[in-house]
């Protein structure tokens, strides 16, 4: 059984109530609907849709600005902060447009639910997974896309119109940053909202407590409706995606060859083998060093670029970028001032040119990019000589 009135829905679920607020997450009104509701219903328990790194990113304020970049890279975790910086600067340029605070709603439910000694459950899967699951599932092509487009909406300082701003009332942040792209890549609507709507729900209906009030953005209300009846494993939808064992067998298999005809190139006619050998070193190493070069690394960065790619491009599991970039971060380490003002210098190209953060992500994107043409390059150089020399 369930009853609606405006943006609140009350579900009936065995012996729980569960109260949803749909919010707008760019809407001073949601927030005081909120307080409203928790206030006056004093649940068990409030859910919000935030994951553990969102939660912390709200009570420490802008967490990334105190982080030691030279970490990030080393955990691999570059890419959650590109992300992070592409969604700082589309709240920023909203902000600066409509003068609204985002994500409100969330803030307030946190706060009243302290307030009221309810216990405070983190919905939402975390972020991280979420967007692996993205990039799983969108293959080599769509990836170039999609981060070719990111790029394009940071350095767009188009105003968004009213239109955009009420479209955004009715979905989350995350929705709304990715919406444009879903409509080019159908398959994101999977892991970024029906997924996430199983997750919400089943941790919404788990939550302890017979009453429970879940703060969630609108457009996640009719799929947790449909959802919340069924039993969903948290631990599937939390799983981290993994390449298959074809993709695994070529990554392995196209190094093995490479490998294979310079070692018998070396066996049958040594002189040919030493070529292969400096040709490849010359093609990885430079087309690497020439995308560290591009991005304006460090000498030593380029430098290093130059003399990892030539090794890394033979092992799938290392990549020239990550060296260069520790390089650059070592070298020319961010100060807490180029993360505050990371948001603001990512609006122009001269500033996401200039700004150490942003500087370094350059620098293991184009690094491995220019890597992965030397690889192309030098592996056609290699199977040439190969065969002219049979």
């Amino acid at each position: 059984m369930s009853e609606e009135n405006e943006n609140i829905t009350r579900l009936y679920l065995d012996n729980k109530e569960l109260i949803l607020i749909g919010t707008a997450h760019v809407s001073k009104l949601s927030a005081e609907q909120v307080k409203e509701v928790i206030e006056s219903e004093k649940p068990d328990s409030v859910c919000v849709e935030l994951d553990e790194q969102r939660y912390q990113t709200i009570i420490e304020g802008n967490k990334w600005k105190d982080t030691d970049i030279f970490k990030i890279i080393k955990e691999k975790k570059a890419s959650l902060l590109l992300i992070n910086l592409v969604i700082s600067s589309f709240q920023k340029r909203m902000a600066k447009q409509f003068g609204i605070n985002a994500g409100q709603e969330m803030i307030q439910g946190i706060e009243s639910a302290k307030e009221i000694s309810a216990n405070l459950v983190l919905a939402d899967r975390n972020i991280q997974i979420t967007f692996s699951r993205i990039w799983h599932s969108i293959g080599f092509w769509g990836k170039v896309k999609l981060i070719t487009e990111i790029f394009l909406s940071i350095f767009n300082n188009e105003s968004i119109s009213e239109k955009e701003l009420e479209k955004l009332k009715s979905q989350d942040m995350l929705n709304s940053i990715l919406n444009d792209f879903a409509e080019s890549f159908p398959k994101l609507k999977i892991p970024l909202i029906d997924e996430r709507d199983q997750y919400l729900a089943q941790n919404i209906k788990e939550a302890p407590g017979n009453k429970v009030v879940a703060v969630l953005g609108a457009a996640h209300i009719p799929g947790i409706k449909k959802e919340i009846k069924k039993e969903h494993d948290l631990k599937e939808l939390s799983r981290l995606p993994t390449n298959s064992r074809a993709t695994k067998i070529i990554a392995w298999a196209i190094p093995v060859f490479i490998i294979a005809l310079i070692a018998y190139s070396f066996i049958t006619n040594p002189s040919v083998g030493t070529q292969q050998s400096i040709n490849w070193v010359l093609w990885t190493g430079s087309f690497a060093a020439l995308g560290a070069a591009i991005a304006f690394a460090h000498p030593l960065s380029i430098l290093t670029a130059f003399v990892v790619a030539p090794i890394s491009t033979l092992h799938p599991l290392i990549a020239a970028g990550w060296f260069a970039g520790l390089t650059q971060a070592y070298i020319r380490r961010p100060s807490v001032r180029d993360f505050e003002n990371l948001a603001e210098d990512i609006f122009s190209f001269k500033g996401f040119w200039n700004n150490k953060v942003s500087r370094i992500l350059l620098i293991v994107t184009l690094a491995n990019v220019g890597a992965s043409i030397g690889t192309v390059i030098g592996g056609a150089d290699i199977v040439r000589l190969f065969i002219e020399n049979l």
